[in-house]
């Protein structure tokens, strides 16, 4: 028998697990198609991955192929949403530059950019003259770079409490999911929490770094692994960096399949004044032991890239968890082993930015209508291993 919350029975059309976010973005578009909405998570709203994050919203650091698809899309609907949500989202179309060091990382970066483009993105090359007219405190000697106009950023945990907000879904925060309910044919209709069942035809796996969990639960396997990533806060400055700001390997090491350490110079200014200082990725599990190594490197190739960073005081340095899947796409959709189970998870670090997009291929598959592009390559059951016919 079906416990209450309350005075009133739980149910709804849809249980979205994760209050990231990923899990805002499917509460929204499944709210506009028309469905009732209950959003649990044993945490707070942006308590994981998304509390974690810069809120980039990038093209730049995609190849062509079916995660660069779901970013453009993403990107037109984080323009709509700007418009749909107040300002203290931070929403910021600023742009990112991408430099290379040396002639062959620059041939590189412009026969990515040259893919890219074929896809709809949209990038200007500048000469190593013109690097400064671009970011005037960029390090001198550089061989080059390629400026992306539709690469943005956002404040991650507030536009998912916006989200969450305009949804209008019921929400339930300090509840861990304990199981996954299955009717007699095996189909999915709910979850339970320690407070009592949340009954819905369809439950939504948004639970980032944590989806593997969920699934089990579900009986199903979605191999999502954690991959650790630091980030540096700087004391409050003028804004000496106009935009979000990398080295060519960051690309490399997004597509990476190792899991030792890796680093790379990612540098940002913010409307609110800190510059944001990353990228690092190493797969430790859930270890969240302060590694002073980490922080050393990201600072000395900051400081490299701008040396105007060199005498800027860190005031504080964050560690989140990228939800990660081997082959680096996430799983979005229905999951066939468990009817009215759907996976929205593993997009390791571009959650943020491909929040939208999911949301509306999730809303499309409750829904039965035609998804705004191919969801093949996101199924979630592609990791099964196959029986040799």
């Amino acid at each position: 028998m079906p416990t209450r919350y309350g005075h009133h029975l739980d149910t709804s059309d849809v249980v979205i697990v994760g209050a990231g976010a990923v899990g805002a973005a499917c509460a929204y578009y499944a709210a506009r198609s028309g469905l009732s909405v209950t959003v649990v998570d044993r945490g707070a709203v942006a308590g994981g991955t998304t509390g974690a994050g810069e809120g980039n919203l990038l093209v730049s650091d995609k190849e062509p192929g079916p995660e660069l698809d779901l970013a453009l899309l993403s990107a037109r609907l984080w323009r709509e949403l700007a418009d749909a949500l107040p300002p203290e989202i931070e929403y910021e179309t600023k742009g990112g530059l991408v430099v290379a060091g040396d002639e062959p990382g620059l041939a590189a970066l412009r026969t990515l950019s040259g893919a890219q483009a074929a896809a709809g993105v949209a990038s200007s090359y500048l000469p190593a003259g013109r690097l400064q007219d671009a970011e005037p405190h960029l390090a001198p000697g550089l061989a080059g770079g390629v400026l992306y106009p539709q690469d943005a950023q956002v404040q991650p945990a507030l536009a998912a409490a916006h989200l969450l907000r305009v949804s209008g879904a019921r929400l339930h925060l300090g509840a861990e999911v304990t199981a996954v309910l299955r009717g007699p044919g095996g189909a999915v209709r709910g979850v339970r929490t320690p407070r009592g069942d949340l009954l819905a035809p369809a439950v939504v796996n948004a639970t980032g770094t944590w989806a593997g969990d969920l699934a089990g639960l579900a009986g199903v396997t979605v191999p999502v692994l954690p991959r650790r990533g630091y980030v540096l806060v700087t004391e409050p400055l003028p804004r000496i960096v106009r935009r979000k700001v990398y080295a060519a390997d960051y690309v490399a090491d997004v597509a990476s399949d190792s899991a030792a350490l890796q680093t790379s110079a990612v540098v940002e200014g913010t409307p609110a004044g800190p510059v944001l200082i990353g990228a690092s990725r190493e797969r430790v599990g859930f270890d969240r032991t302060l590694s002073v190594e980490v922080i050393r490197r990201l600072a000395a190739r900051a400081a490299a890239l701008f040396p105007v960073l060199a005498g800027v005081r860190v005031m504080r340095a964050y560690q989140g968890f990228r939800p990660y899947l081997p082959d680096h796409l996430p799983a979005i959709g229905p999951d066939p082993r468990a009817p009215g189970l759907l996976h929205a998870c593993g997009h390791e670090g571009a959650g943020i930015g491909l929040a939208p997009a999911t949301g509306r291929l999730i809303a499309a598959a409750l829904t039965a209508t035609p998804a705004p592009l191919d969801t093949a390559p996101f199924r979630p059951d592609r990791f099964v291993e196959r029986s040799p016919a």
